[in-house]
């Protein structure tokens, strides 16, 4: 259940009760789609190997509100790759990955987040738009539950494509 913060910077960005609105869960590596306090799906992601925090250039996952900015690669196959955002028209295998291994792979879609909190997450040092931070696919031979990105939040290509499908730009998104 969310608390009086998340309450108030909900009504502030005047979101209506029973609207969707993802939870991302740090230390259960899980992310939860709601309708109102209704659980719709679930899901275990990887968040960042640093942990949480929201400075720049950290390697670590931001906290707090945050809403869906971009949606980028609808129709695109599952395991396209992305680089600077973009489709490169590449579809991930294991031959590539053994040609880039240090590589952090983004694939499938990118539902690339901003924060609302001015201070906390949005602003200065701390953006998490400027951060470059996303939901995104990644290989399925990359652990769930476990936190290994490099600051987004990683996911399995099939869930990624049912979860872009149900949110909409503007979907909230809060990351504790």
């Amino acid at each position: 259940m969310p608390g009086r913060v998340w309450e108030a910077l909900r009504a502030k960005n005047k979101v209506k009760w029973g609207t969707r609105h993802i939870l991302v869960d740090l230390a259960a590596q899980s992310l939860v789609l709601l309708e109102g306090n209704r659980v719709r799906k679930q899901y275990r992601v990887s968040t960042a190997r640093n942990g949480p925090g929201e400075r720049q250039e950290s390697g670590c996952t931001p906290r707090g509100l945050h809403r869906i900015r971009i949606r980028i690669g609808a129709g695109c196959p599952e395991g396209m790759m992305f680089v600077g955002r973009r489709p490169t028209g590449e579809i991930y295998d294991p031959e590539l990955a053994e040609q880039y291994p240090e590589r952090d792979w983004v694939l499938t879609r990118i539902l690339w987040l901003t924060g609302l909190e001015s201070g906390r997450n949005r602003g200065g040092y701390m953006d998490t738009l400027r951060r470059y931070i996303y939901i995104h696919g990644c290989p399925d031979t990359e652990p769930m539950g476990v936190p290994c990105s490099h600051g987004c939040i990683r996911m399995r290509n099939r869930d990624l494509i049912e979860l872009f499908d149900l949110v909409p730009t503007g979907t909230l998104v809060e990351i504790r």
